[in-house]
């Protein structure tokens, strides 16, 4: 698996992105461990984003009306609809509790679409009064073949400078069908796992972040990051990312779901 250098646009992105991706409450409360396969939309669980983007890259408005639960599933848009000045609209949410060390893994399928980023992922920042820690998978959805694995340390990617991420090969199209994307997370490394196999680890303390953070789950698009991106592709019909579960087993704790792989 091969390194790359994310341009320096997702380090103005990750800039941007503190002062209003996090505008629920500030409490930091841990989150014990959860498993919700999303018969229903839990909003003491989560935090539904609306009426406001993250930076002015951003072609879309948060919109609540875009996530929701339907058919066991949970549905995160972007629709052609215009929000608050932006051309379209988008779906995010996120746990209103942080998560500490333990094991984050989702199953989803993506859209697919250039200009669109799909993503599962931990973050925490300065409106919580912390550091911008984070823990990425992004499927930028111009190559539906690969997602993009990441972290952030106080604000840095991982390796100290312009991008630490890493592409890895999907074993089908993320649009074909779900996959299975988890993290084991602990102080002294973090592991990636696509569908049950570890694709990537990290040992470096400098890497790994510290700070309890949220889980997020969003779909959003720019007219402006062509380089990372790619150049848009105007949405005609609405489009969706489906979640078929989320779940967090804290460290120590063992097997707490049958599809997590810690019970494997």
């Amino acid at each position: 698996m091969q390194k790359t250098r994310l341009p320096r646009t997702r380090a103005l992105q990750a800039l941007t992105l503190l002062p209003c991706l996090l505008a629920a409450p500030a409490a930091l409360a841990q989150q014990a461990s959860f498993f919700d396969d999303f018969d229903s939309l839990d909003l003491k669980r989560w935090y539904i984003s609306d009426g406001w983007a993250t930076g002015t890259y951003q072609n879309c408005t948060w919109a609540k009306g875009l996530v929701k639960a339907a058919d066991g599933m949970l549905d995160i848009g972007f629709s052609p609809q215009p929000y608050k000045a932006r051309q379209y609209s988008c779906g995010s949410l996120q746990t209103r509790q942080a998560i500490g060390y333990g094991t984050f893994e989702a199953r989803l399928k993506t859209p697919a679409g250039s200009g669109l980023n799909a993503a599962f992922f931990t973050f925490i920042g300065p409106t919580q009064g912390k550091p911008h820690d984070e823990i990425d998978f992004e499927v930028l959805l111009r190559d539906t073949g690969t997602v993009e694995t990441t972290t952030f340390v106080n604000g840095i990617s991982g390796d100290g400078e312009v991008g630490s991420g890493q592409q890895h090969k999907l074993p089908y199209a993320s649009d074909s069908d779900f996959i299975d994307y988890a993290v084991t997370w602990g102080p002294q490394t973090i592991q990636y796992f696509i569908n049950g196999k570890p694709v990537r680890t990290i040992d470096e303390a400098f890497r790994i972040p510290t700070n309890p953070q949220r889980i997020f789950f969003s779909l959003w698009g720019t007219d402006t990051l062509t380089d990372w991106m790619g150049e848009f592709t105007p949405i005609t019909a609405p489009i969706k990312m489906e979640v078929d579960w989320v779940g967090f087993t804290a460290a120590g704790e063992t097997c707490q779901f049958p599809q997590s792989i810690l019970c494997g």
